[in-house]
């Protein structure tokens, strides 16, 4: 089950408290101070784990706590210090404040530890209070108090490319073409429900996280549909593939249709509408072969005026253009991420 959001009650240890004791032996009625200090509580710790990617552990467990520290005791004994709670969540998990919105965490690397809830200190014994104007001290002091707060995490998934597009445009039967992931496909909409991620391989030994994304449809950026729960995903992506059914069911335009997703991301998010993108016109196979080049070729500078970095004609279901698309997609990440190896790709001629 995917769950991309929890809310999670954490209380950090409470520190141990200082000990105030004499020593008191055979022939020695009036030792000095040994009061040991106490130990100090354990923190909560947020710690990016690679290996997750769901928050459902915490809708079964939200409450985390850290122990107290041990008090300190008599023949200058230290309580123990407690150990820490450790919270491990999926790479990408932002970490926000409850109470004040506070972002508190963002977990982007493997091992990235964030303290959330410091532990309290531990008190101070008798014996630390001890000098020579100050021979026999009665004080200690108490351990530090615990934290306690409510946190919201919310997961946005890491990948290299987002699919977007309308319902049943064909971006998950593209993960199944260029991954191994296994996402339900079906010739009906909405049929994912959650984010899917798979990694296609390139030749070379290259690799791109690829995110499929629940169908987008009209009014997602307000609520409507699966989309706006999970239009925060695309906002972790280095660039956009947008994914039009060339020949939509209800008979709707493709130019229209990427416009209406367009404006969809850009209402969500100004920064999310301008990462890089590039348009894969989906279904050609069932277009008459003679017309798919013509289709391409029209619809490439009308696109492209409106931001597109590629288009490219393909089939999912055949795999036909499959290639060129990952290529150009690759070309696309490695620009943003600054490593070259940016190979042009001929649009119009990539059916």
């Amino acid at each position: 089950m995917f769950v991309d959001s929890a809310i999670i009650n954490v209380k950090s240890g409470r520190g141990g408290n200082g000990s105030s004791h004499f020593y008191r032996g055979k022939g020695i009625p009036k030792g000095g101070p040994d009061g040991g200090d106490g130990g100090n509580g354990g923190d909560v710790v947020i710690v990016g784990d690679r290996h997750l990617d769901t928050l459902v552990e915490f809708a079964y467990k939200p409450l985390w706590f850290a122990e107290d520290g041990e008090g300190g005791s008599g023949a200058n004994c230290f309580g123990r210090a407690s150990d820490h709670c450790i919270i491990r969540v999926p790479l990408g998990c932002q970490v926000f404040d409850v109470e004040t919105e506070e972002l508190v965490a963002d977990i982007m690397e493997p091992g990235q530890r964030v303290i959330v809830a410091p532990g309290g200190r531990g008190g101070r014994g008798n014996n630390s209070f001890k000098s020579a104007t100050h021979q026999a001290p009665v004080e200690r002091e108490l351990g530090g108090e615990s934290v306690i707060r409510n946190l919201r995490l919310e997961l946005k998934l890491i990948a290299d490319v987002g699919l977007v597009g309308l319902p049943n445009a064909g971006k998950s039967t593209l993960l199944k073409a260029t991954t191994r992931a296994q996402p339900k496909v079906a010739d009906y909409p909405f049929t994912t429900l959650s984010p899917q991620l798979g990694i296609a391989e390139l030749p070379g030994d290259r690799r791109i996280v690829i995110a499929d994304l629940p169908g987008l449809i009209e009014g997602a950026a307000h609520g409507a549909g699966l989309g706006h729960d999970f239009l925060r995903h695309i906002e972790r992506t280095r660039a956009i593939v947008h994914v039009i059914d060339c020949l939509p069911p209800d008979g709707s335009d493709p130019f229209e249709n990427h416009k209406l997703i367009r404006n969809e991301l850009a209402t969500f998010s100004p920064e999310l509408a301008r990462k890089p993108e590039i348009v894969l016109l989906n279904k050609l196979d069932l277009m008459p072969e003679d017309e798919r080049a013509a289709f391409v070729k029209d619809l490439t500078p009308r696109l492209k005026r409106r931001g597109a970095r590629a288009v490219l004609g393909i089939s999912g279901a055949t795999g036909d253009g499959v290639p060129k698309a990952l290529q150009a997609a690759w070309d696309m990440v490695a620009a943003e991420r600054g490593c070259g190896d940016e190979t042009p790709t001929n649009a119009a001629t990539a059916w």
